[in-house]
């Protein structure tokens, strides 16, 4: 007998699961989150535009390349820059849809994240991460297609069907049933959700009706960005597409197991996880700027131009650091040196409790050294 979708069950979209395997998990999202909060109130201004635009870029840049379009780091960043007041003498003009798009869409996203969710914005949205792309898709409206809108790989003559979504025709009032959920869920609600339980089921429902002819996975990520702003009551800056990214693979899996049940007991389990991984990464970023800016003020007199230009970079690589960390070789090439004056600046950037060194010889290597 052939297998159901979800959205042809009797009973869709009551969806079921364990919500004992959620509490250690909310617990810990709330508790993160407040250290992350926390830690962010010793940064100062200018570091905290600084760090939304570097975690804001990768959310654009991994949402966008989770669907196959890759953005220009250097053009986000731009778009941003203008945004934060930051690039008042760039007189680039704006593109229609691709980073600026995205943009629009993240900052639209944030500026309202306490409003209550409409179709007019979803419209808004959509066309604002599409715009250009009116000639080939039906850009700021639902699809209306009479073609399965189908998930598909493989060969053209074997293709393997990953998913099937529900029948256009039906989309509208999917939709108006989704806006409802979601806005009844919110926090303050009669039927309000835990934060992590309500973003994976927003993430999910909206892509299993897969309301639009492309955009549903950026936006449905943006959606969950929503979510999670509303419980806290602020924008959070937080890594989610960079990590879907690294596990995109069993992401794309758990997708795809979620859609033959109404049971997303795992779903529901599996993209905490990946949220509370995100937070984690953002609570190492915090704690990045702020060795930065201790480092920088603390000991600019005690460190040469070799040392901050090396430090500089290494920074820029983000919480880990150089792939494999920062050895010699690495110095060396940063600084254009010679490798005695290399080996001193390290060991002076130890010995200043900068860095962290490990290994031995040729294996020694350095790691920004991150305080809790």
């Amino acid at each position: 007998m052939p297998h159901k979708w979800c959205w042809e069950h009797n009973n869709w979209p009551q969806f079921e699961y364990d919500s004992v395997l959620m509490d250690a998990r909310e617990d810990e999202f709330w508790h993160e989150s407040g250290k992350l909060w926390g830690a962010s109130t010793h940064l100062t201004e200018n570091n905290k535009t600084e760090l939304r635009i570097e975690l804001m870029s990768d959310e654009a840049i991994f949402n966008a390349e989770i669907e196959g379009e890759f953005l220009e780091r250097d053009s986000v960043q731009r778009s941003l820059k203008r945004h934060f007041g930051l690039a008042k003498n760039d007189t680039a003009t704006l593109s229609k849809g691709g980073e600026d798009g995205m943009v629009e869409l993240m900052l639209d996203m944030q500026q309202a994240f306490d409003a209550p969710l409409c179709e007019t914005s979803l419209m808004r949205w959509h066309s604002q991460l599409l715009a250009g792309r009116e000639q080939e898709l039906s850009v700021g409206q639902y699809r209306t297609g009479n073609e399965p809108m189908q998930i598909v790989s493989g060969a053209i003559y074997a293709p393997k069907v990953h998913y099937e979504a529900l029948p256009s025709a039906r989309v509208s009032a999917e939709m108006a049933g989704f806006i409802a959920w979601y806005n009844a869920t919110a926090p303050n609600q009669k039927e309000a959700l835990f934060p992590l339980t309500r973003a994976a089921i927003t993430h999910l429902y909206f892509e299993l009706i897969h309301p639009f002819e492309d955009g549903n996975g950026r936006l449905g990520r943006a959606l969950v960005e929503k979510a999670l702003a509303q419980a806290l009551g602020y924008p959070p800056l937080i890594a989610l597409s960079r990590v879907l990214k690294r596990h995109q693979k069993q992401y794309y899996a758990a997708l795809a197991s979620a859609n033959r049940s109404l049971d997303i007991t795992q779903w529901l389990v599996f993209f905490s996880e990946m949220v509370l991984i995100s937070v984690a990464y953002s609570n190492a970023m915090v704690r990045l700027f702020i060795h930065k800016t201790h480092t920088f003020t603390s000991y600019k007199d005690q460190l040469n131009d070799r040392q901050i230009k090396a430090l500089t970079k290494l920074y820029a690589a983000g919480p880990s650091g150089f792939t494999g960390g920062l050895s010699a070789a690495n110095y060396l090439s940063i600084t254009r040196t010679s490798r005695a004056t290399a080996t001193r600046d390290l060991n002076e950037l130890v010995d200043l409790g900068i860095l962290d060194k490990t290994g031995e010889r040729r294996h020694t290597r350095y790691y920004v050294k991150l305080r809790e």
